[in-house]
């Protein structure tokens, strides 16, 4: 494949991986038994993994890599961050409410890695101020 293709490849993932945690999200606030269904379950891992290949395989075909590029590095660890709110907000929060604020807070983040890979800054949306 292609630079071009990767790229579109790994943008749908990231728009699906969103997409469908936005709605792991309201299905957890709703308290629906659809939240626990087996293709809400795999489907996630399944985008994630494509997510994560096209990334790897972008990195290598640009020679841009994190630690080296700062916008790159800003991502990878707003990533990380991501992973864990995300992980409080759908599983490990006690408390419906402290699982919305984990829920704001990683959309808040995934926010701010699109708006990185957009201006390609570190400083995300922020880098216009």
């Amino acid at each position: 494949m292609d630079y071009v293709s990767i790229r579109t490849l790994h943008i749908a993932c990231a728009m699906l991986s969103i997409a469908g945690f936005a709605a792991r999200g309201g299905l957890m606030l709703a308290d629906s038994p659809l939240l626990h269904a087996r293709l809400t379950r795999i489907a996630p891992h399944v985008v994630d993994t494509v997510l994560l290949a096209s990334a790897v395989a972008l990195a290598w075909m640009s020679g841009q890599y994190p630690f080296a590029q700062p916008w790159l590095t800003a991502k990878l660890l707003a990533l990380v961050a991501y992973v864990v709110l995300g992980s409080f907000a759908l599983k490990r929060a006690r408390t419906r409410r402290a699982r919305a604020i984990y829920f704001t807070l990683a959309l808040a983040t995934v926010l701010y890695i699109v708006s990185v890979a957009v201006t390609r800054s570190p400083l995300g949306a922020f880098a216009a101020v």
